[in-house]
């Protein structure tokens, strides 16, 4: 195995955490995998890694050798990249983490258009909306809503959602229909919780003096998309979500869209990659079609 095959097994293997997955990852035998980073450390005179039965951890000098790999690997491939006249396309494998509802509603529908553009790139796809630890569950990207709070990622917006205030026609015939944000004394809502934070997302409403948060109680809350629209076709109070989740059931009247003139504020759309990681070619690839493909959402 050359240099630059055992720097790209080495970086895998801290991103993974574990010599088995990364074996897996580029379709190595595991001994190999072993064998070679015993030589890079006998090579190099230092202890890249520390192994346990539960865990592969870098050392303090395996951390600054990956770091610098991954400048080098990537060095490596925006150079074979830029002399694209040969027409070679990115290839290789990307892992994303995407989150569900938009996952079935935008990007699923079209992958068939991805791999007709890009043929030799395979792809590894989760989906939903806890939060991810990209660099130590070795994602290469995840698309995510909402704003930016770890300064470690680089957030590449792609979408502003619009956003709605619903419940069903049941609910409102029993709690009356809201016609301003005051009116929402004694009205229940089915709550959100945050995968990364554990708190309760209150409700926004634009006024006039800018946006209005409320908490609403309620008998359910919620950690998914899915279960969170569930609960309230099921009566169980008022929800905010972003328009083209509910679409169906606007148009089919089972929901009703109310306090439209303080509807709450877009919900931006982004793709988050590592900071410290330059975009690989296939990575690239991956993440100006998903930005392509969510610039028809609104």
């Amino acid at each position: 195995m050359d240099r630059f095959d055992a720097m790209r097994l080495f970086t895998r293997i801290v991103e993974l955490r574990s010599f088995s997955k990364a074996a897996d990852d580029l379709i190595l035998p595991a001994a190999t995998a072993t064998h070679t980073i015993k030589q890079l450390e006998s090579r190099l005179g230092v202890r890249l890694l520390h192994r346990t039965t539960r865990q592969v951890s870098p050392t303090l000098d395996g951390e600054a050798y990956y770091q610098r790999c991954l400048r080098i690997l990537a060095d490596v491939e925006e150079t074979e990249a830029g002399f694209g006249t040969s027409g070679v396309l990115p290839k290789g494998k990307v892992r994303v983490d995407l989150q569900e509802t938009l996952a079935r509603h935008y990007v699923l529908p079209r992958l068939r258009e991805f791999f007709a553009r890009y043929p030799d790139i395979d792809l590894e796809i989760g989906m939903g909306d806890r939060f991810v630890d990209l660099v130590r569950e070795g994602m290469d990207c995840v698309l995510r809503v909402g704003e930016l709070k770890d300064s470690s990622m680089v957030a590449r917006r792609v979408a502003s959602l619009a956003q709605v205030t619903v419940a069903t026609p049941a609910y409102f015939a029993q709690h009356g229909e809201p016609l301003m944000p005051d009116d929402l004394a004694g009205h229940r809502a089915v709550n959100f919780y945050s995968s990364a934070s554990g708190r309760m997302l209150p409700f926004e409403f634009r006024t006039s003096d800018g946006i209005r948060t409320l908490d609403l109680p309620g008998k359910v809350g919620v950690i998914n998309a899915e279960a969170y629209v569930a609960c309230c076709l099921n009566d169980l109070g008022l929800i905010q979500v972003p328009r083209y989740h509910v679409e169906d059931q606007l148009q089919s009247g089972a929901l009703r869209e109310v306090l439209q003139d303080f509807a709450p504020p877009p919900m931006t759309v982004s793709v988050l990659y590592p900071h410290q990681r330059q975009l690989s070619p296939r990575v690239r690839a991956f993440v100006d079609w998903l930005a392509d493909v969510m610039s028809v959402a609104r």
